[in-house]
């Protein structure tokens, strides 16, 4: 009997609302066994980041390696990756071990505005990254940045999504929280030419810290766990929309407060 595996490719957030800590939560709550490569360590919490500080591009692809070596995942989830080297080193280890349901969340500017990631390292991502992914969730100023187009309406957001997808992963889904509507409609967008929107209701609350994190580690478990990617998305979405609402009221410091990861955990999934 085996457990389904996740690995987890992204910084540690050291108030436990995003990154590592948040995916670890999440994949833990769908009932998928979390492993993990840490590719930056942050001082921050519910208010703003202080400090990051990459890890070694040989120990974050040792890391890689160790897991690979032992326990094959059904799926991977790349966050914050910091530097150029550290996206060359991911981008090397992933492709000798031809991982599969592979997830990037070009995770490049935090919650509070703190920039994440260095800019040669932006390239790399799209050069080297984006022909690995199954499916790639930027926000909008994510989006804004890769495609270099300022997203104001349907149009532009349908246009951006195609020079990410000429950039060779299969799916690109354009996330709508960072839009001023009172709904929260991504987009997800196939290499075949498919359009989907799928809508979720604005939640007033502060407690947003980490739910990109959350959203793509949500659908890297829901792969695992053997979905196509629509299913994955749409079941992501769904729990992340669960979760904002059960910690919406919750206080937990004193900026953007965690979502509530545990509202409804499942057990591991043995196969």
């Amino acid at each position: 009997m085996n457990y389904k595996i996740a690995l987890t490719i992204a910084g540690s957030d050291s108030c436990g609302g995003a990154g590592i800590q948040a995916d670890i939560k999440t994949m833990s709550a769908l009932g998928v066994y979390a492993a993990s490569a840490i590719t930056a360590v942050t001082a921050q919490n519910t208010c703003g980041v202080d400090a990051v500080e990459g890890i070694s591009p040989c120990v974050v692809a040792g890391q890689i390696d160790a897991v690979f070596a032992d326990m094959r995942p059904d799926a991977v989830k790349l966050g914050m990756l910091f530097s150029e080297e550290i996206v060359n080193a991911v981008a090397d280890r992933l492709s000798a071990h031809h991982a599969t349901n592979v997830v990037v969340d070009p995770v490049m500017v935090s919650t509070s505005g703190c920039k994440l990631i260095a800019d040669g390292a932006i390239e790399a991502v799209k050069r080297r990254l984006f022909p690995l992914a199954d499916i790639v969730t930027p926000n909008r100023q994510e989006a804004e940045l890769i495609a270099d187009i300022r997203l104001t309406d349907s149009e532009s957001v349908d246009r951006a999504a195609r020079v990410m997808l000429d950039m060779g992963c299969r799916y690109v889904l354009i996330k709508g929280g960072h839009f001023d509507d009172n709904h929260m409609t991504d987009r997800l967008y196939g290499a075949d030419g498919s359009a989907v929107s799928i809508a979720g209701a604005r939640i007033s609350t502060a407690n947003t810290h980490g739910t990109g994190c959350t959203l793509s580690s949500a659908i890297a478990s829901f792969l695992a766990l053997g979905c196509s990617v629509t299913e994955a998305v749409a079941e992501a979405k769904q729990y992340v929309q669960a979760a904002i609402e059960a910690g919406a009221q919750v206080a937990i410091g004193k900026g953007h407060g965690p979502l509530n990861h545990f509202h409804d955990p499942k057990k591991l999934k043995i196969v």
